[in-house]
């Protein structure tokens, strides 16, 4: 927690400059770092509007994230606006720590483009920040 925020990590359009971001602004977050998780998670393209990412044990690569501090309260908020089969979990990062974040039910990504192999949805879609 920061500030009594709690830490959130977004893989797809809730980072910053992306479709869903109107959505942690409006709960109040803000923008803490960039960061990766650890080299278990897998990734896939959800019809190209979003991504799905589901930690796996063994196999899988580092995916690009953001992190955000979301006020207890805009957390729900932001849940309640995301896409059918996204969910809230423990996201282990790189450097080993945990956090919660935006994973996948393992349904929605059955039959869809897996794109691990690129790191992450910016790579994917090709919508990169500037700073």
């Amino acid at each position: 927690m920061i500030n009594n925020k709690i830490l959130l990590a977004v893989n797809g359009t809730l980072m910053r400059g992306l479709a869903l971001n109107p959505n942690m602004v409006a709960a109040q977050a803000d923008f803490v770092r960039e960061a990766h998780t650890a080299a278990c998670y897998r990734c896939w393209s959800i019809n190209d509007n979003h991504p799905g990412m589901i930690r796996t044990p063994g196999a899988g690569g580092e995916i690009a994230l953001e992190i955000w501090a979301v006020p207890p309260a805009g957390l729900g908020e932001i849940l309640a606006k995301e896409p059918a089969g996204l969910c809230i979990g423990k996201v282990e990062l790189s450097d080993g720590s945990e956090v919660l974040g935006v994973l996948a039910e393992p349904w929605l990504v059955e039959g869809q483009k897996e794109i691990t192999h690129l790191g992450g949805w910016r790579a994917y879609t090709g919508h990169f920040m500037t700073t």
